[in-house]
């Protein structure tokens, strides 16, 4: 079952971020399991039993504890019971992998690759519960990740997803009032709480990747949100800064997640202040639509940012890409170009 995100895309980067951005979220031990898995592959292991997975899933997940309570939507879990009495010192770490093992991976093991309704076309692995075993056999399609530019970038994005994810349920803010905020010199999301406290939530770079499929929203080619790569991409205002007065006497606020998008450095570079052509506006509406379909909470941010509908988020799309185009003299483009999937 593929998602609109996964059109023209089978990849496998494509198939793993639709689990990441789009499997439902009724806990979060999915984003455990994927850092798990992400773990399988730096390692090359073929298989893993559940005892041994239990340590790096538990780990994950004691570790965000410590941070945000609430990791589900159930009202009780005898695993997440057991984290919370771990960190309470009042079992052990063996305490803790042993209901990990028998816990942790109920639903999770079997919930992972489902994506829409459906399977993803690829599997990662398969498990193996037969003959008093409880393993995970690891597929080629997981190890092949690991030949891929974007591999890089995969981590931080499962952990970017998991942060936005739990401070949506821990805030409990009305989705009519949530705002996600940019603040551009630390490049990082928040939020203001009820009592307007600001709460950082993650990095702009680590939340926005996965939606554009790890490529330069202008040229398509890869990019990097690792610190430590030299190339390491940017954030770029789709319609200026430069023009945030005459936005903003519309209602909208150009530092918005919707008008935010990650660009090439040199690309951006040769782009400064200048509208891009009309056709990065599909783009940019496509784009923010996956964020909406995925949910939490940039999602909810956008629709109160652009609209309730898809039809008034284009229109209200059009309206302030007609409003940049009366400041500027000249539109942009690229100049390279690669063929893109959304």
């Amino acid at each position: 079952m593929t998602t609109q995100f996964q059109i023209n895309d089978p990849s496998l980067e494509s198939q793993w971020r639709a689990i990441i951005l789009f499997g439902k979220n009724s806990a979060t031990y999915k984003f455990a399991f994927a850092k798990s898995l992400l773990g399988l592959i730096e390692q090359e292991k073929t298989k893993i039993s559940l005892d041994e997975l239990a340590i790096p899933f538990a780990n994950s997940i004691v570790e965000h504890l410590k941070k945000s309570d609430k990791q589900g939507n159930a009202g009780s879990s005898k695993f997440l019971e057991g984290c919370r009495s771990y960190i309470n010192e009042k079992i052990t770490k063996e305490d803790l992998y042993s209901l990990t093992e028998k816990y942790g991976f109920v639903n999770v093991v079997d919930a992972f690759q489902n994506v829409n309704g459906g399977t993803i076309p690829n599997a990662f692995y398969e498990k193996n519960y037969s003959q008093g075993k409880k393993e995970i056999v690891v597929t080629d399609n997981l190890l092949k990740i690991k030949e891929l530019f974007q591999y890089r970038n995969l981590e931080q994005e499962v952990e970017a997803r998991w942060n936005l994810v739990e401070t949506a349920w821990n805030l409990q803010i009305n989705p009519n009032l949530l705002e996600v905020k940019y603040d551009e010199s630390k490049s990082l999301f928040f939020i203001e709480s009820n009592l307007m406290r600001r709460i950082d939530i993650t990095s702009v770079r680590d939340s926005l990747n996965g939606y554009q499929k790890g490529k330069c929203f202008y040229s398509y080619q890869d990019i990097s949100i690792n610190k430590n790569d030299i190339n390491i991409c940017e954030v770029d205002h789709f319609l200026p800064h430069v023009n945030k007065l005459a936005h903003s006497q519309t209602g909208a606020n150009i530092n918005g997640v919707w008008n935010l998008v990650l660009a090439d450095s040199s690309i951006n570079l040769h782009k400064k202040a200048r509208i891009p052509e009309e056709r990065f506006l599909h783009k940019l509406f496509n784009r923010n639509e996956f964020y909406i379909e995925s949910k939490h909470p940039l999602a909810e941010t956008i629709i109160n940012q652009t609209g309730l509908t898809k039809e008034s988020r284009r229109s209200f799309l059009e309206a302030q890409y007609n409003l940049a185009l009366k400041h500027s003299i000249h539109t942009w483009k690229p100049e390279i170009e690669l063929i893109g999937t959304f």
